[in-house]
């Protein structure tokens, strides 16, 4: 660059002619010219491209193979070595990097160019993200709800063991809580949650329960087109920033509700954040934007439980993400509703509760109320040593103990300890637990010792009298005593003559 600028200078200053220079230096007279004309050294450039005639109708070829390879994995992509082979075998006899060459240039030109957006108040995007988590040491995949608004940049994230109906209903009322609004517009992928069919466009068919969702908070949901996730980048970036941020290092936590603990936190902090572009204003303060933009809360909650209607089955059992939760044998054969959230199972017989269950996130399990099957251990006696629901159950050691007793010292010894199981109907397991203990000490063995026991502890102002059998009680008055009339006898006097 130095002997560049003295050449220059020389040629300018006219202090030499091109003519001497040349014959001076021996550089070309038309490189001087470039140097007089140019301040820096303007580089080789071709006026016309190369031809590539060995490539003629091979140009389509490559662009087919391009084109077809958008329609499979990623990693199962055609590369240009791979092209260039299959190019040989079709009569080519071009080198590779010509291919190479030409593979790049259409890659280049097929790019797509993105529109930018506007981000108005009062519109949000949602979405699920991936990671994992440390659950009392264990690591597991957790799923992650996200929704952003557009405008203000403000994001709740919750986790949840799965992406499904009940956790996508339940994040969209937490999220309306934590923003203290409502969107007027949501934007969504084209999730099986809350899509059951693809129309034209951005039309939909809804799932039921995304239905009632709608009805409730009265929003405009719009769906993006089928593998176009930058048509709702602005989640797309918060799902990336929640994972990298808010999980970074692995959170370690003992259940789900610590867990949405931190990230409610975490989402809460994020709201003091300055966003670039956004006129100086944090998030907070654009979120109010958003907020007047938007629905207000309505007094009413809205139920997140997913409804499905069942059968209980031969064994008492209904079945529910293939999971199966035991309800009373009372109720077997019977139709019964099954309402899920992602932490109970609860299970209804004509709008009344007769099972709740933890949810249970494995598959093909079996989940038992021991207190289910008492009933029908009353009938089956035989079947207390291998029921099933009674394997797991957590007894106190002086239930099997006393157990033991009856068996010795009684004739329908194990009917009787059956018969104590069921008091657990009435009774607490402390109650019972206590009665018992009291049994061994004494070394009476018997129900109707441990009915005694707990007759003995039970307060008789917390009673009741049943009038069950007594129906002519019912029309007995009985009016309330005047106190004051026992004055009476002290004032006047009353005297008794004996015999």
């Amino acid at each position: 660059m130095d002997h560049w600028i003295e050449l220059r200078r020389k040629i300018r200053n006219e202090e030499v002619t091109l003519r001497e220079l040349e014959r001076e230096t021996g550089i070309h007279r038309q490189t001087l010219r470039k140097i007089r004309d140019n301040s820096q050294p303007p580089g080789y450039q071709r006026t016309r491209p190369v031809p590539k005639s060995k490539m003629g109708s091979y140009v389509d070829r490559i662009k087919a193979i391009l084109k077809a390879d958008k329609t499979v994995p990623r990693k199962q992509r055609h590369t240009a070595k791979r092209i260039w082979e299959i190019l040989q075998t079709e009569g080519f006899t071009g080198g590779y990097t010509i291919v190479k060459d030409t593979v790049r240039e259409i890659k280049k030109t097929s790019k797509e160019v993105y529109m930018p957006l506007s981000q108005r108040p009062g519109e949000a995007q949602v979405d699920f993200g991936h990671a994992v988590v440390k659950f009392d040491g264990i690591l597991r995949k957790v799923a992650f709800f996200v929704m952003s608004l557009v405008h203000s940049d403000a994001m709740f994230v919750m986790a949840f063991p799965r992406e499904c109906t009940e956790s996508f209903l339940e994040a969209h009322v937490r999220a309306f809580d934590f923003f203290k609004c409502v969107p007027k517009r949501i934007s969504y992928d084209n999730t099986r949650v809350a899509v059951t069919e693809i129309l034209t466009h951005h039309k939909r068919k809804h799932t039921a329960e995304f239905k009632r969702l709608i009805s409730h908070y009265l929003f405009e949901p719009h769906f993006c087109n089928v593998r176009r996730p930058n048509e709702k980048g602005v989640v797309e970036g918060s799902v990336k920033y929640a994972r990298l941020n808010f999980m970074v290092p692995v959170p370690q936590v003992t259940d789900y509700e610590e867990l949405n603990r931190l990230l409610r936190d975490r989402c809460q902090s994020d709201l003091d954040r300055v966003l670039r572009g956004k006129r100086s204003l944090t998030k907070n303060q654009l979120l109010l934007e958003d907020r007047i933009a938007g629905t207000a809360l309505s007094d009413d909650t809205f139920d997140y439980r997913k409804t499905a209607s069942t059968f209980a089955s031969s064994e008492s059992l209904v079945r529910y993400d293939s999971n199966d939760y035991s309800v009373p044998v009372r109720w077997a054969y019977r139709q019964t509703t099954v309402k899920a959230s992602v932490r109970f199972i609860e299970v209804y017989r004509q709008d009344k509760l007769i099972a709740k269950h933890r949810r249970c996130w494995d598959r093909e399990r079996q989940i038992f109320e021991p207190m289910h099957y008492l009933e029908l251990l009353e009938r089956k006696p035989g079947s207390l040593d291998h029921a099933r629901p009674l394997e797991d159950w957590p007894l106190p050691d002086s239930f099997s103990s006393y157990r033991r007793c009856l068996e010795t010292h009684r004739d329908n010894g194990t009917k009787e300890y059956i018969q104590i199981l069921l008091l657990l109907n009435k009774y607490s397991l402390k109650q019972i637990h206590r009665a018992i203990n009291k049994a061994l000490i004494y070394r009476v063995y018997g129900y109707d010792a441990i009915r005694q026991f707990l007759l003995t502890t039970e307060d008789y102002a917390l009673t009741t009298f049943s009038l069950a059998g007594r129906e002519h009680l019912r029309h007995i008055v009985v009016h309330q005593t005047e106190v004051s009339a026992y004055g009476s006898l002290v004032q006047e006097g009353c005297h008794v003559k004996r015999a």
